[in-house]
């Protein structure tokens, strides 16, 4: 699946996007298992990341299939 990073997480993992190879039908938990093993960084901010699958957000329930695009989105500010 192509994954893609936003702000200070292109920093965190170096790149803008990445393929991730996590397999068909896999939660939430899995998806970031998979990606925390390619990019440990992210650690440190994935409680406060929401994940937007094929450009709409979900929550925890979520499944992903090889296909898909999941972006990270970091908390944004306005004014």
């Amino acid at each position: 699946m192509r994954v893609l990073f936003f702000a200070h997480l292109k920093d965190a993992t170096g790149c803008p996007e990445t393929e991730l190879d996590v397999g068909s039908g896999v939660d939430t938990e899995a998806f970031w298992r998979g990606l925390l093993a390619a990019h440990p960084g992210l650690a440190r901010f994935r409680s406060s990341v929401r994940l937007a699958w094929n450009r709409e957000y979900v929550g925890p329930d979520a499944r992903f299939e090889e296909k898909d695009e999941v972006a990270l989105i970091p908390p944004v500010s306005g004014g």
